[in-house]
């Protein structure tokens, strides 16, 4: 079986990207087509397959302004000849599941998110950018949808990582889709020693919908200590929240640091909404109780009351209530094997069980 896996864009190593690298486990033989491809920004195991870029490569700066140029990539998918493929995967966050397979092959789209941008948080992005991008959001928007609709027709079995996500696919697409968690890295996160400070911990890059700005008010107007592991916040907001003497800003971590950080905190804050989330699944695997806004895909990987808790409104008030509350029972979030039970449906290998299957199933058809 001759396997093509299309990913969105290879410009660094997140959730995405970690995903590819199980299905790469999965299909050791396997070829990837890509829009834009930054080969000293992904894993050795990603560079060692065939990699083939779209014309958006050849772009003025594409590695950086990638998104930038996303009106183009409908179209670039055009450039990907799969016609000797017999099961092409899609890796869709950006636009990916446009592929125009051969008619015996088997399409599978894992789709991280429908654009958010195209979507739900439309209006969010747009408020957030400058006149020229507005302008162009404008006009730009509206197609893309029409494009992101019909294309997933070209699909023939939708997975993604949440019921969340799940969801959001049947609202815009209309089609249903299998969740399939993870893979998340528990692995190395399940042998960490638990020694919290009196710190509470926020981790990831800081965008707009990730709500860091809830978590440092919060903390700052508790007088509680945050730590912030991530880039993305600009200088301006960094001087303004270090002067408090209750947050501190550590910039992008290695592994071997939010290790430890995740040793050290009294609860991972996770204010915003994602589809999935790995970060609240590996502090789970480290024994890191999580305080989470109660929407998205930490309904489906965060236990309530066991493994963590929700606040129901994204405000600090409602967090603040929240980790009053946490902190009046904070003894009963010191079981290990509770978290562990919970984080080990998200790891690598049982991705990897749950794609086998659904390959198989197909294969007996």
């Amino acid at each position: 079986m001759k396997v093509a896996i299309v990913h969105y864009w290879l410009i660094n190593m997140r959730g995405g990207e970690k995903m590819l690298e199980a299905l790469l486990e999965l299909f050791p033989d396997a070829d990837i087509f890509t829009h834009v491809y930054n080969p000293s920004a992904v894993s050795d195991l990603i560079n060692s397959h065939n990699v083939y870029t779209s014309y958006i490569q050849q772009f003025p700066f594409a590695k950086k302004l990638y998104q930038k140029y996303l009106p183009f990539m409908p179209k670039a998918l055009d450039s990907f000849n799969l016609q000797n493929y017999d099961l092409v995967i899609s890796s869709e966050a950006g636009p990916a599941k446009g592929i125009i397979p051969n008619p015996d092959a088997w399409h599978i789209c894992y789709c991280h998110s429908p654009m958010r941008y195209a979507w739900d948080m439309y209006h969010e992005y747009f408020e957030k950018t400058g006149f020229f991008t507005r302008f162009f959001m404008k006009r730009l928007i509206p197609r893309l949808r029409l494009w992101d609709v019909s294309s997933a027709n070209l699909v023939d079995r939708f997975i993604t990582n949440s019921g969340y996500s799940a969801r959001r696919i049947k609202r815009y697409y209309n089609r249903d889709a299998e969740v399939v968690y993870g893979p998340a890295s528990v692995e190395k996160y399940l042998h960490v020693p638990r020694n919290p400070a009196d710190y509470y911990l926020l981790a990831g890059q800081v965008t707009g919908y990730k709500r860091a700005d809830i978590a440092i008010e919060a903390c700052v107007s508790s007088g509680r200590k945050l730590v912030v592991a991530g880039s993305g916040m600009s200088k301006k907001e960094i001087r303004r929240w270090t002067k408090t003497g209750l947050v501190s800003f550590k910039g992008r971590v290695t592994d071997g640091e939010l290790i430890s950080l995740f040793s050290g905190a009294r609860a991972l804050i996770f204010p915003g909404i994602e589809d999935m989330g790995l970060i609240p699944i590996e502090a789970n695997a480290a024994g890191c109780p999580v305080i989470a806004y109660g929407k998205g895909g930490v309904l489906d990987t965060i236990k309530d009351g066991v493994t963590g808790l929700f606040f129901d409104k994204q405000t600090p008030s409602s967090l603040i209530k929240a980790l009053d509350q946490f902190e009046a029972g904070e003894e009963h979030y010191k079981d290990r094997t509770l978290y562990n039970a919970q984080v080990e449906q998200f790891s690598r290998e049982a991705f990897k069980e749950r794609i086998k299957r659904i390959v198989a199933e197909r294969k007996r058809i």
